[in-house]
């Protein structure tokens, strides 16, 4: 059996990194390129799988009764346009760095299970998600997805705050 070279091991590594509309998980995705594939290029250490959850629309409408049936369509069509904005501006964010060989993916339900189960799918090294530093009662009442995931998730979990402003 032959033994891998350290190029070979690093070649078959993955990063899953998670996005959503928001401007800090975009931050996240560019930290993510700059601190680990830019600098690399073009013999990136990691695979790269960028990965949005798209909740399911009952989930999102929190409502209940009989009108809710037709409003499902509506609040399902916005939210797989927010899904390709999302993809859209992760792989120009990508392209902007040079990075091209990526995998893009878009699943249904929760951020949190989307992301661990993605982890678990590509067999993930690392997963790289940023926070949007909810204080610890927002935290325990909404939950946290960086929170759920570095409890969760079977490898290394990077959670990335955006840098404080001094002023």
């Amino acid at each position: 059996m032959k033994e891998e070279t350290k190029q070979e091991r690093q070649q078959e590594e993955v990063m899953v990194v998670g996005v959503d509309e928001s401007e800090l998980s975009l931050y996240a995705l560019q930290w993510t390129l700059d601190c680990f594939f830019a600098r690399f290029a073009p013999h990136f250490p990691f695979k790269l799988v960028v990965v949005h959850a798209k909740p399911r629309p009952a989930s999102v409408i929190g409502l209940a009764g009989p009108r809710v049936i037709e409003v499902l369509p509506i609040v399902d069509a916005d939210l797989r346009k927010i899904a390709a904005w999302v993809t859209q501006k992760a792989k120009d964010i990508c392209n902007s760095r040079s990075v091209h060989d990526v995998t893009f993916q878009v699943k249904k339900y929760h951020a949190r299970s989307v992301l661990c189960d993605a982890v678990e799918k590509h067999h993930a090294s690392v997963l790289v998600i940023g926070s949007h530093g909810h204080g610890a009662i927002k935290r325990a009442v909404w939950g946290s997805v960086s929170d759920y995931c570095s409890h969760h998730a079977h490898c290394t979990v990077l959670i990335v705050k955006r840098p404080k402003i001094e002023g």
